[in-house]
């Protein structure tokens, strides 16, 4: 099976739970696991639970933003006391060490601007949760970012939907293998970003 093939399979698997009455606690662990170390986005099963209940949107918003949130702690607290023994294996997987070794860096500095960039965009969050725990960064700034950063994520996302509707579900569907190559270019460019402001 091609990779396109499982993260179309695993995209699906995340949908289905748009139609489930667990779709809201789905949400949450989803978003919760993610900012940590699952590598799927909530922001699929935000979008078809949002796009099943319109009136609901900024509730599910809420919730994605709370347990993104939530995970992130846990992205902090995996780096500041369990970094050898369960974060270098995250990190290992992402391939971020040298994304690791750019933000110790660039903490003094860049920090909190790192910390809300990586909350709002592909830039992969949960690298920069537990480098926030190695590097031991100011922890009441790493959650005003984290928290400014992932509302503004999601509840953009609650908005548009609240705006569109299901046209924004019509068009992930339709086009969905052209947003995954896109995702994956501003991932990269995320990480060539980083790399450059060292």
């Amino acid at each position: 099976m091609s990779q396109a093939n499982i993260v179309r399979r695993v995209y699906d698997w995340v949908l289905s739970w748009a139609e489930s009455p667990f779709g809201a606690t789905a949400l949450f662990i989803l978003s919760f696991a993610e900012s940590s170390f699952f590598p799927i986005p909530p922001d699929v099963l935000l979008i078809a639970l949002c796009i099943s209940i319109p009136a609901r949107s900024f509730n599910f918003a809420l919730i994605c933003t709370i347990g993104s949130l939530t995970g992130g702690l846990v992205g902090y607290g995996i780096g500041y006391w369990g970094y050898a023994a369960i974060g270098q294996p995250i990190v290992d997987f992402y391939h971020g060490q040298e994304v690791m070794e750019n933000i110790r860096r660039q903490y003094d500095v860049y920090g909190f601007w790192g910390v809300l960039i990586a909350a709002i965009t592909p830039i992969p969050y949960k690298i920069f949760t537990i480098a926030s725990g190695v590097f031991k960064f100011n922890f009441i700034e790493f959650l005003l970012a984290s928290a400014i950063g992932r509302s503004f994520r999601f509840f953009a996302l609650a908005v548009m939907i609240w705006k569109f509707g299901p046209a924004i579900k019509g068009f992930i569907d339709k086009y969905f293998n052209l947003l995954a190559i896109i995702f994956v270019l501003l991932l990269v460019a995320g990480f060539i970003l980083i790399k450059y402001l060292s």
